[in-house]
């Protein structure tokens, strides 16, 4: 790492030393994540369930009313036409403040437009390339494993999520474990669950790579069974099956992702496989499935090891699962957008150093800077590489002042 220690001392100096604190002090260091002012909440007011848990979600999350954006259509439908779908959407981006990035819809019907699903149609409008009408690949998503941190602004894309739930209490207690997951920095476990169902185990192929990749973070249990049960800490749980047997046997940590890759898991009522509602009902945060028969496409699910690596280095949950999914046209995601488990950055400062540490600090350029009081004026100190997978930064000797860390926008995504 270059630090210009030297220089920094002449700052201070030249500033009066009273102005500056007695040790190293961190002001910032940047963690991906939407706020609550750039989720656009999008309520149906034809539909009471929908104006209820828009209101309780507004409150809870402290979502700015002119985020807030009302429609109004028949509800109760498991589909819209892409006609009548094409005049809701024009409406909401024309009532979108310009700093939303993303979306959340506030009921479980529909989640389908003709043969997309719904949250996919939100994000990107309509459009038959993101469809499929027999086993073939679809439109890949330029968010896909993207450090992209303002989607709408770099693709003018917003991602959407369902706060789906077959009760307005039921979408509250979603709600209320996404609020509870903030900052929790929780000590789950990530279960990769390989199965007997041929067809709908091809994640599985991915997991080995999955356990090396995140043991030194949080070490995945790679599980061959077709069902989980009896386990008081599920964080992820990722599977390949048609029906999933003992989900209520298993304690859900709030924020936990789980979702199984079968054809018809995002119909949410009435299907013949298991819904992705099952779940949320569970105690998941989070989830995903298909509304129009995807065939086994890898690239049609989430990736395990990619929405894994996104939501240990902060991100959002809507961010973290939709840049998991490279061809998300035909999938639904579902759960608490805002669920935030492993955001905030520790600092400590000892003997003349100040050390940095997360559950994963995002890889990266970061530019350091200085300044004599908290407010500034802040000048570059150093330049510092993270790698990675790294946990903890340590900068030894380092003059008493006020820290900063910028992340270049340059920077790689994770892995």
């Amino acid at each position: 790492m270059k630090f210009v220690r030297a220089t920094v001392a002449a700052w201070l100096l030249h500033a009066g030393a009273q102005a500056a604190p007695t040790a190293p002090v961190l002001t910032h260091f940047p963690q991906p994540g939407l706020g609550a002012d750039q989720l656009g909440v999008i309520v149906n007011d034809d539909d009471p369930d929908s104006v209820a848990i828009a209101a309780y979600d507004r409150k809870k999350r402290d979502i700015p009313a002119a985020n807030l954006i009302h429609v109004r259509f028949k509800p109760g439908r498991s589909t819209l036409a892409r006609e009548e779908f094409a005049t809701l959407k024009r409406l909401v981006d024309r009532k979108a403040p310009r700093n939303v990035q993303a979306y959340a819809l506030t009921w479980a019907q529909p989640w389908r437009v003709d043969c997309m699903s719904i949250t996919s149609a939100f994000a990107f409008g309509f459009d038959p390339a993101w469809c499929a009408s027999s086993c073939k690949p679809t439109q890949p998503s330029p968010y896909f494993n993207s450090s992209v941190a303002r989607p709408w602004d770099a693709y003018r894309i917003r991602p959407a999520m369902s706060l789906a739930a077959a009760s307005v209490a039921e979408a509250e207690k979603l709600i209320d474990r996404g609020v509870a997951s903030d900052g929790s920095n929780p000590d789950g476990t990530a279960y990769l669950v390989s199965t007997t169902d041929k067809n709908r185990n091809v994640r599985a192929a991915g997991y080995a790579s999955v356990r090396t990749l995140m043991q030194p973070i949080m070490p995945p249990d790679i599980v061959e069974a077709n069902a989980l049960t009896n386990r008081p800490d599920v964080m992820f749980y990722f599977t390949g099956l048609a029906q999933v047997a003992s989900l209520d046997s298993n304690r859900f940590l709030p924020g936990a992702i789980a979702d199984h890759l079968t054809s018809a898991g995002g119909e949410l009522f009435g299907g013949s496989q298991m819904s992705s509602l099952r779940w949320l009902e569970a105690g998941a945060t989070g989830s995903y499935g298909a509304v129009v028969e995807p065939c086994n496409f890898p690239s049609k699910f989430p990736v395990p090891g990619i929405v894994m690596a996104h939501y240990l280095q902060g991100e959002t949950l809507i961010e973290a699962y939709w840049k998991s999914v490279q061809m998300p046209g035909q999938g639904l995601f579902i759960g608490e957008p805002l669920a935030r488990p492993f955001a905030g950055v520790h600092q400590d400062t000892h003997d003349g150093a100040l050390s940095l540490s997360a559950r994963l600090l995002a890889p990266g350029l970061y530019d350091i800077q200085a300044a004599p009081s908290m407010i500034g004026p802040y000048r570059n100190a150093g330049r510092l590489p993270v790698a990675w997978g790294t946990r903890q930064i340590r900068l030894d000797h380092v003059p008493p002042a006020y820290y900063r860390f910028e992340r270049r926008a340059d920077s790689a995504p994770a892995r």
